[in-house]
Formats: structure tokens, sequence, C-alpha cells
């Protein structure tokens, strides 16, 4: 199977640095759709179901979103995919407070700095792999001076089920277990993944041993976050272990 990526970005030699990276990040067989606005963008996105991904329709599973386009701000379109079915990383030259935690509340599931080298681009992409959100080390340095000043606004709980490293996280900081309402109970498929989410099992595991994409034991971890109302692996095993969900 396919993976379908999309990399909106405007400067067209950076876009094919970014083409390079992705193929070097992954082993899947990928077909990369360009885009150097969000015009274009929003075209290519529609042919997949639109801003929802509509049901049937083979939607993109990565999107590398720049900021600043020709025709508007790539926050904008993080904003429509709200619940598009794909992981959104932002690649800018931005890194400052402004761009960087609006991008996040918008939807973006990593932030990557243009100026970062390819291998180290590659690396953080590859974090997708194992759960993790792909972020540059002076974005995670800049996340984890956040925390430590004691402000969380905008950097722990975020609409898209982006979810923050460990290390970022305070160590005992209490879990909230709470009643999951009937109707967003998990699919069969979704206590699949959480057993094994809860046995240490990382995600390029999982999907070897229920014989699907990575991709998509990506999208069903987000809507299990997003049914449990937490936030990483560790919130939602305790949680599913309370209330006998697996």
């Amino acid at each position: 199977m396919t993976v379908k990526v999309l990399i909106l970005e405007d400067n067209p030699v950076a876009r094919s640095f970014l083409c390079r990276v992705v193929r070097e990040s992954f082993s899947d067989v990928l077909a990369i759709t360009e885009a150097s606005d969000l015009e274009t963008a929003r075209k290519h996105i529609k042919l997949t179901g639109g801003p929802s991904g509509m049901h049937g329709v083979d939607p993109f599973k990565l999107i590398l979103v720049d900021l600043e386009l020709p025709d508007g701000n790539g926050m904008a379109l993080l904003r429509e995919l709200s619940h598009y079915p794909a992981t959104k990383i932002v690649n800018t030259l931005y890194s400052d407070d402004e761009h960087l935690f609006p991008a996040l509340q918008c939807g973006a599931d990593g932030y990557l700095l243009k100026e970062d080298r390819f291998e180290v681009l590659v690396e953080e992409l590859q974090k997708i792999i194992r759960g993790q959100p792909p972020l540059s080390p002076a974005i995670a340095r800049r996340l984890l001076a956040h925390f430590r000043q004691g402000s969380e606004t905008g950097a722990r709980q975020l609409d898209s089920g982006f979810t923050m490293p460990a290390t970022f996280v305070a160590a005992n900081a209490p879990v909230t277990i709470e009643q999951v309402p009937d109707h967003d109970r998990l699919t069969p498929r979704e206590t699949e993944v959480l057993t094994f989410l809860s046995k240490g099992f990382t995600i390029k595991e999982i999907a070897g041993l229920m014989g699907i994409k990575w991709f998509t034991v990506n999208d069903h971890i987000k809507s299990i976050y997003k049914k449990l109302n937490v936030s990483s692996r560790a919130e939602a095993a305790v949680l599913a272990t309370k209330q006998g969900l697996v």
C-alpha cells in the first residue's frame, strides 16, 4: 500500500530538499504530492475527501506545512484540517513562541526548523514511527524551558492529539480518571492497539503485529487519545486498566 504525502512549500529548492528528507525517513512506498501555495494544497486535499478526509477516499497520511506562503499562512490550513486523518508537521524558519504555540494549537503534530541539517530532519521524522512528536532540538529546548517556567499555555493539551515527550510532563502529574461516554467507546481495532500500547510496543511493532501500516496505527492512537481524553500512552494505559477497557 502506498503512503500518500503532501509537502506544502513555496521555495522549489526547499521543497525538493524536503522530498529527499521524507523519502530517506520511511521505508514505505511513498507517493509525494508537492504544492507551492495554499490554493494548490487545498485542491489536492479536496480530492482526498476534503478537510475531514471523507470515508472511502484515500487521504494523505503525512502533511508538511510551511507557515509563510504566497497566498496566506499555513496556520489557516492547519485549522481547516483539524479533523483530517493525517500527521501534520510544520516546517518553517520561525522558532519563536508567537509561531510555535499557535501552530501547535492549530493542530500541528510536530514542529521542524528549516535550518536543521538533513540528518536531523530525518531523525525527527522517524520519531513518528515510535509515537513521538517530531521536534527540532531548538524547539524541544524552548518547550522544556516553557514548562520549567510553570506555564502550560498551548503546550500540553492540543486538539490534534499531539503528545508531548515524557520529559516535558512532570513525573508526578496526576492522572484523571473519567468515565468514558458510550458513544466514545473504543472500536475493537482501537482496543487492540491500546492493549499493545499498554504492553510497551512501539507503533512500528504494533503495525507488524496487526499487519497494518504504521500510519494507520498512528490514526488509531489519535482516536484513542481523543476518546479517552488523555495525552500520553501512560495515561491511556492507566485509564484503560481502571475501566476494564482492555
